[in-house]
């Protein structure tokens, strides 16, 4: 490349899902809400941000300006039709080819590729590569969202767990990667003993949060605009619907408290999935909850809302008397933090990045998967104790401040400053 590298310049690779996608109506999760919030900290820091992702819509604009310096390339690779991740495999090289010709032809240089899960990250090696045959430096940052070793050790069934290329691609880019990014220590405890990465190379940041629209609201004007019974104590999950989210369990736990209490008036408000099909076209996983609430006769205390844009989020947030997640695993879990910063009582599961934040005053916030009974104690002891509720909300809010993303992405700013080559400790 002829052009003089520019020291605020990043590329952001999001292969498999697309930072806007729900604004172009698909379903999302924190990883999308991670790189969009991160890519617009990093254009009010002052960096140039580029965004390159799969086009999945043959509707979607090839380029799209996100803020003045932050720019999303939606990159033809295959059918724009919904692919599995496995099917995605097949495009890597093909996207990348695209992504070079982009660099190539705008004469694009940048400072670091940051790649957002392992499929990205296999792309970011081979944009890497083209780069040193053109004797170009191009340090390489990956985050891996979750990890397939982890993700394994909780499947349920032979169709839960991640494939040995998946797992070979994980341990290749620890190795190769001039930095890796986790959101928790205990994640990155993981990275450098299990996938071996140099500790050096290892980087704690947590996600951000961004406290403008997660922010404390008044209870009842929460629940009016939702449309809650301003009446009935109002569980909250939010979250994609898949089994490692074990929402199972929570459905167990209302179970549980319905015959204990029978006339306390609950409402578990399940945000997430696509409800927009007839029953019968639902995700597996959204058809096995929906079984379940029948067969244990929750026909009214289990209410499927769908995916909610995050301007909304905030509103089921405070509306509720507790927020659940009750996840067999969880790499950060940005709906607990989200949630924390709106001050709403949080239940986690202790294996959740995000529960290393909770102090030894609030531990009865932390619970255990797969334990319904314990989770239908904690859930009754938080919802009827609203007087705590005040000094609960004020801590949780403060534990999450320094999330805020203007904080956060100085700290993912030093990551890539770090992994340039002349500051790196160890090569």
């Amino acid at each position: 490349m002829s052009v003089q590298s520019s020291p605020k310049s990043v590329a952001l690779i999001s292969y498999h899902t697309c930072p806007l996608a729900s604004e172009e109506g698909k379903e999302t999760g924190g990883m999308n809400v991670y790189v969009l919030e991160l890519a617009k900290a990093l254009g009010e820091a002052g960096w140039h941000v580029d965004i390159f992702t799969r086009k999945q819509d043959p509707s979607n604009a090839a380029t799209v300006s996100i803020a003045p310096s932050v720019t999303l390339y939606h990159v033809e690779a295959g059918p724009a039709a919904n692919l599995t991740k496995l099917e995605m495999r097949d495009h890597i090289s093909t996207f990348a080819g695209h992504v070079w010709q982009i660099w190539q032809t705008q004469q694009k240089n940048y400072f670091v590729v940051h790649a957002h899960y392992y499929l990205s990250g296999l792309i970011a090696q081979e944009l890497q590569h083209r780069s040193r045959q053109q004797s170009t430096q191009l340090p390489l940052v990956i985050t891996y969202h979750t990890m397939a070793l982890l993700k394994n050790l909780v499947a349920r069934s032979e169709s839960e767990r991640e494939d040995s290329v998946r797992l070979e691609a994980e341990f290749q880019l620890a190795q190769h990667a001039q930095a890796i990014i986790t959101p928790s220590e205990v994640e990155s405890d993981y990275v450098a003993t299990l996938l071996g990465a140099h500790p050096d190379r290892v980087h704690v940041v947590p996600p951000g949060v961004n406290l403008n629209t997660f922010r404390p609201i008044d209870q009842q004007l929460a629940k009016q605009q939702i449309g809650a019974d301003p009446a009935t104590n109002m569980i909250l999950f939010a979250g994609r619907i898949e089994p490692l989210k074990g929402l199972d369990s929570l459905l167990y736990a209302i179970k549980i408290l319905k015959q204990r209490r029978p006339k306390l008036p609950l409402c578990l408000c399940i945000v997430g999935g696509d409800i927009s099909q007839p029953n019968e076209a639902w995700s597996t996983e959204l058809k096995r909850i929906n079984d379940l609430k029948h067969l244990l006769g929750l026909h009214t205390e289990v209410r499927f809302v769908g995916q909610q844009p995050q301007t909304q989020l905030p509103y089921y947030y405070n509306a509720a008397e507790v927020v659940v997640m009750p996840s067999h695993y969880e790499s950060f879990g940005m709906v607990a933090a989200e949630a924390m910063a709106c001050g709403a009582p949080v239940l986690m599961t202790n294996v959740m990045g995000i529960s290393e934040r909770i102090d030894e005053t609030h531990r009865q916030l932390i619970t255990t998967a797969q334990h319904p009974l314990l989770l239908a104690d904690q859930i009754e002891a938080v919802i009827t104790n609203r007087d705590a509720r005040h000094t609960l909300s004020q801590s949780l809010r403060e534990s999450v401040i320094d999330l805020d993303w203007q904080q956060v992405v100085q700290r993912v700013i030093a990551v890539y400053e770090h992994c340039q080559p002349h500051q790196q400790s160890k090569a």
